[in-house]
């Protein structure tokens, strides 16, 4: 995907997102209908970083100039969290559960 790419939105994404990979996990959620990552997969792809510490959020903010890692969290319900990274060379995205990496 082209960094001057857009979602389904019309919005511009941040970068460029590479591979969209899906845990094991993550995908056996999707399956049996206990998780849609998609939403959150665009909050990260926007810059909206989730449920992380302020100096998470600059590092991440810092990462868009600088081609570093993006590491995303977010609470889906009380008991289920995601995490979304995305490589520093913009290669692959990765949708993971937090106990996963």
């Amino acid at each position: 995907m082209a960094s001057d790419a857009h979602d389904n939105g019309g919005r511009k994404l941040l970068f460029p997102i590479g591979a969209l990979i899906f845990s094991a996990d993550v995908d056996r959620l999707m399956r049996e209908g206990r998780l849609d990552p998609l939403p959150y997969f665009q909050r990260h792809a926007r810059g909206d970083w989730g449920d992380v510490a302020d100096d998470r959020w600059q590092e991440n903010n810092a990462a868009l100039l600088s081609s570093d890692r993006l590491d995303s969290f977010y609470v889906v319900t009380r008991e289920l969290s995601i995490r979304i990274l995305t490589e520093a060379d913009r290669s692959a995205t990765h949708i993971v559960l937090p106990t996963e990496n």
